[in-house]
């Protein structure tokens, strides 16, 4: 079979199209693409099908597990294919890995060394409790998202731009600086010795919960991250669907309730519009997928992401 790769604007990006076996998967036609252009690696190719002029409809993505075959539309001698390129890529683990460890070491800085004289303050720094418990807190979450990002998560698509490494890691060391200056500040006032407890209680099981959570994500999906949309079920995915989330925005609301301070209610809600962006998405998408038609299950009545809100 013949496969012309074209851009979206009609040029060849492979001069004379390239000639494939007829039972050739997509993956092939990738390494071949890769062969010839040496800098466009497979994870760094966008391939789809030419949609009309005009048409409002979305491009057939390819799949590189499918035959060529299958989108060959019955001409089984030539397919004209439209490439993208995806930019410079980089492994998910790879993003979620220096995302997280920021945080992880900048935090403990800010509590065992003397950056404070660096702001001017000269006097005897005094350690209270809670910002000892603070540090425990914090520095378990974010192991134990790197622990989750090697062992436990399993991703649909294997990379991501590596400009991502720079916006997330901006976002999470900012964040992680930002609520470290405070919570350690010599001048900071400790709450309560109950609402310290309640506030760090109640932020655990959080945690504990959201690993569970993520668990059953993980359970939905086989080794290699096939498995398409599914509807989650078991634990709080019974009335919630994006459990994990919710999890994730209790155990930080649990942090500032123990903490209390402005730097972390800040995090708190920016970090809550995303993911509640986030989660508004996937639950339209899983109603759409799951409409109880043509045999396809109802999606069950669930809150989206912070019941009882939403």
């Amino acid at each position: 079979m013949k496969v012309s790769v074209v851009s979206r604007s009609g040029r060849e990006v492979i001069k004379g199209g390239l000639e494939l076996d007829d039972s050739a998967t997509v993956a092939d036609l990738q390494e071949a693409i890769h062969r010839k252009t040496k800098k466009y690696y497979p994870s760094r190719q966008r391939l789809t099908l030419p949609v009309q002029p005009g048409s409002k409809e979305k491009p057939v993505v390819l799949s590189s597990k499918k035959s060529i075959n299958d989108y060959s539309d019955g001409n089984s001698n030539n397919l004209t294919v439209v490439f993208k390129d995806l930019g410079p890529q980089v492994s998910y683990r790879t993003l979620f890995f220096f995302e997280y460890l920021g945080p992880l070491v900048i935090y403990p800085i800010f509590y065992y060394f003397p950056v404070y004289q660096f702001f001017g303050f000269k006097g005897e720094h005094i350690k209270h409790p809670v910002q000892a418990y603070a540090l425990y807190y914090w520095c378990f979450h974010y192991f134990k998202r790197i622990l989750e990002t090697f062992f436990v998560h399993r991703f649909s698509h294997a990379t991501s731009p590596i400009a991502n490494v720079f916006r997330n890691c901006a976002y999470y060391w900012t964040f992680g600086t930002y609520i470290a200056y405070h919570v350690n500040h010599p001048f900071y006032t400790p709450v309560s010795d109950i609402q310290m407890k309640i506030g760090f209680g109640f932020g655990l099981l959080c945690q504990v919960a959201n690993f569970y959570c993520h668990i059953l994500l993980k359970n939905l999906r086989s080794p290699d991250g096939t498995g398409g949309y599914q509807i989650p079920r078991g634990f709080l995915f019974n009335i919630v669907t994006c459990a994990n989330y919710t999890t994730e925005i209790y155990q930080w609301l649990g942090f500032n309730v123990a903490t209390q301070t402005v730097a972390g209610y800040v995090f708190l809600v920016v970090a809550a519009l995303i993911m509640t962006e986030w989660a508004l998405g996937k639950h339209r998408r899983l109603k759409k997928l799951f409409d109880g038609k043509d045999g396809r299950p109802k999606y069950p009545r669930r809150w989206v992401i912070l019941p009882p809100f939403l």
